[in-house]
């Protein structure tokens, strides 16, 4: 090679950091292209090929003129892999460089792959730096694989690092996995320690090879605590953070308001992440939602006309000897067989990239064969898939086609970003297509929830949800997997929809929902249930409404038939908790020091004529599936029917306080008091009574989890 076209080679422009690294992939390029030139002149002309000490001057395209011409036919591709291993050369050891700079980013003190440090001493999940364009269970396995030393070359001088820089970005080889992901944490104090969870972490146990049930459990050697406690986040679950409701004066506030909810998806992400050895975050803890959870064998009314049976119980409080709990139990009239309409269905299955996991799209798919298996010959499926874009996949089919309708649903694969938004239209436009009057029409959406591309603003899809519940169509979800979660929009879609939000984590609570809950999960026999409770000042200083903080209602929005309000099924029930303070208790607020005193409060409402001995006065509105005009259920609440003591209660009842108390606890246990998780267990455990699937013994499982969790 001429002078000239060795400059030219060295000029080609390669990717910095290295000098040395650049030489180098020269050199060997070099060496590579005159190894090439050689072994084609021995090949062809062996009589020249060197003996002895002349072998190490081999012919090269430089010392036989003859042959130069023929050589430099092949420069222009000898240039190219030049180039292309310079490259190589050089991009390894940077890329691994800039590896370990992000590394000790995401390690520095107030933010990093655990989380961002809190002050708060509450399991409120902190915001945190995310890398969006990888998964968390990739940065993850990063973090907690050793470090390899760049081979051949080394990248340029970085500016020097701080020794707890260096350390951090370079964990020992040796070193643990969880040891090293430990030790990499900033130090902490009493107030730092603990980390939002927002996601399952059974995924990352496989990949980082801490032992199962322990990663919320890491400790930090740098922690002055003998054994802090760590919530690694592992995704983007999203919550709606909502305040507890307050305390409330009756002398100045005697009523409350709020729409029922049947929704289950909060207990069965919590049971999620206890289950995955981890506390939820406090905003994934909805209390009514897990007390709703389970089923009750409260009085069952007798008709469908009157689809209603309430209960009221006055019991002491578990966790404050100055209060009690009043216990409303509504149980829902369960349709018979020849009562039950028939069902128009269209699926509407989220095959996205995101749904690609096992406990996602494969858990959707099996959940979907076993609703079918509980369906009539008569009634019909469609199903409507959506990913970057949207479609059907199978025209609305009677059941007796069974056959088809699983063919369509075992053909469901995931891929793609999450055009929900296109997906929810279709279904809708489907279903609207084969409307049967004198059938439940229902969209049943199966979700991460993970909308991407189109229409994701909660007001807009709430408004297309609206419109369509108006005309007749209920909207169903069955919300699957973690690290990618949006509680918020399935939240806002069912509550919209007048349908229910279920969380399936396992195939068992597919059964649950799907086959033993079927009727309750698609048959409405009420709509726009409210309760409405007025409490009497003569007998009750406060009150406090245990759970049901998104369902809240105005005054006036009881007596208003347009105001939407949640959906009761066939055989459903639904339990509310109110704590009170009785007159001359000691009580949760002070009184005002220029306001009435509560002893002068008046011996009857002017509104009601409470008379004293009545602690309130229960009304339950609703309407009937096919009309528009409430009803009006009343029920007094009389102080006289109070229980003694907690063990006087029904062990339904005592098993709801149980976990109406362990869900406040889960939340931060602001209300409380000293009641500890050895209380819940103590009341739950002799409240399991008959438990035929195992679903109490299961929520004291859970509850001793949460014990060893704190």
């Amino acid at each position: 090679m001429s002078e000239r076209e060795l400059k030219s080679l060295k000029g080609l422009p390669v990717p910095a950091p290295s000098a040395d690294a650049k030489a180098a992939a020269l050199r060997a390029a070099l060496g590579a292209y005159d190894s090439a030139a050689g072994t084609m002149e021995t090949s062809e002309n062996n009589a020249h090929q060197p003996k002895g000490d002349e072998a190490q001057r081999r012919p090269t395209h430089m010392n036989i003129p003859q042959r130069r011409s023929f050589m430099m036919r092949l420069s222009s591709s000898h240039y190219a892999i030049a180039a292309s291993l310079a490259a190589a050369f050089v991009a390894v050891p940077a890329g691994l460089y800039y590896v370990n700079q992000e590394r000790t980013a995401r390690v520095a003190p107030g933010g990093g792959l655990l989380g961002t440090f809190s002050t708060d001493s509450g399991n409120t999940p902190a915001p945190a730096r995310r890398d969006e364009d990888r998964p968390a269970e990739r940065r993850a396995l990063e973090l907690a694989k050793p470090a390899t030393a760049p081979v051949a070359v080394q990248p340029q001088a970085s500016p020097p690092m701080k020794t707890e820089e260096k350390a951090a970005a370079e964990p020992p080889v040796a070193a643990p996995s969880s040891t090293r992901l430990a030790a990499q944490l900033p130090p902490q104090d009493a107030k730092t320690r603990q980390f939002g969870f927002t996601g399952g972490v059974r995924s990352f146990d496989r990949l980082s090879g801490v032992p199962a049930g322990h990663l919320g459990r890491l400790q930090s050697g740098e922690a002055k605590d003998a054994s802090p406690k760590l919530y690694i986040e592992d995704g983007r679950d999203r919550f709606d953070h909502v305040a507890d409701n307050p305390v409330k004066q009756v002398a100045t506030d005697p009523v409350s308001t709020f729409s029922i909810d049947v929704d289950t998806a909060s207990y069965g992400f919590v049971r999620r992440a206890l289950s995955s050895g981890s506390l939820p975050p406090a905003d994934a803890v909805r209390v009514e939602e897990m007390v709703n959870y389970f089923d009750y064998g409260y009085a069952r009314p007798e008709s469908a006309d009157a689809p209603f049976q309430p209960t009221v119980t006055v019991l002491p409080s578990l966790w404050n000897p100055d209060s009690q709990l009043v216990h409303i139990a509504i149980q829902g009239y369960e349709l018979k067989s020849a009562e039950r309409p028939r069902a128009n269905l269209v699926f509407l299955v989220d095959v996205s990239g995101s749904m690609a996991s096992p406990d996602k799209l494969p858990l959707v798919k099996s959940s979907l064969r076993l609703l079918l298996d509980n369906l009539r010959p008569d009634d019909t499926v469609g199903l409507v898939t959506y990913a970057s874009g949207s479609g059907v996949a199978l025209e609305p089919t009677r059941v007796a086609d069974k056959g088809k309708i699983l063919a369509a649903i075992d053909a469901l694969g995931a891929g793609g970003s999450t055009a929900g938004a296109a997906g929810i239209e279709d279904a809708y436009r489907l279903i609207e297509q084969h409307f049967d009057k004198a059938a439940v029409n229902r969209v049943i959406l199966a979700t991460d929830g993970d909308f991407n591309v189109g229409v994701s603003d909660h007001n807009q899809l709430k408004s297309i949800i609206e419109r369509k519940r108006d005309a007749g169509v209920f909207l169903s979800i069955l919300g699957v997997g973690a690290g990618n979660y949006n509680d918020q929009l399935m939240q806002t879609l069912a509550q919209n929809g007048n349908g229910t939000a279920a969380y399936i984590d396992t195939l068992n609570e597919a059964r649950k929902v799907l086959v033993e809950e079927a009727s309750s999960t698609l048959f409405p026999i009420a709509k726009d249930v409210k309760i409405q409770v007025e409490f009497n000042p003569a007998e009750v200083a406060e009150y406090r409404l245990v759970g049901y903080e998104t369902r809240a209602l105005r005054r006036e929005d009881f007596n208003n038939d347009k105001i939407d309000a949640g959906d009761v099924g066939s055989g459903h029930s639904v339990t509310a908790i109110y704590e009170i303070t009785p007159v001359g208790r000691k009580k949760l607020v002070d009184d005002l020091r220029y306001g009435s005193p509560a002893a002068e409060a008046p011996k009857a409402d002017p509104v009601t004529n409470a008379k004293p001995g009545e602690l309130g006065y229960l009304k339950l509105r609703y309407k009937l599936p096919k009309e528009d005009k409430s009803r009006l259920i009343e029920l007094p609440i009389r102080a006289a029917d109070a229980l003694p003591r907690l063990d006087a209660a029904s062990s339904d009842i005592r098993f709801a306080t149980a976990v109406a108390t362990f869900g406040q606890m889960l939340k931060g246990g602001k209300w409380t008091g000293a009641v500890s998780y050895d209380d819940v267990i103590a009341l739950a455990q002799g409240a399991k009574g008959d438990d035929p699937f195992g679903l109490r013994a299961e929520f004291v499982n859970l509850v001793r989890i949460a014990k060893s969790l704190k």
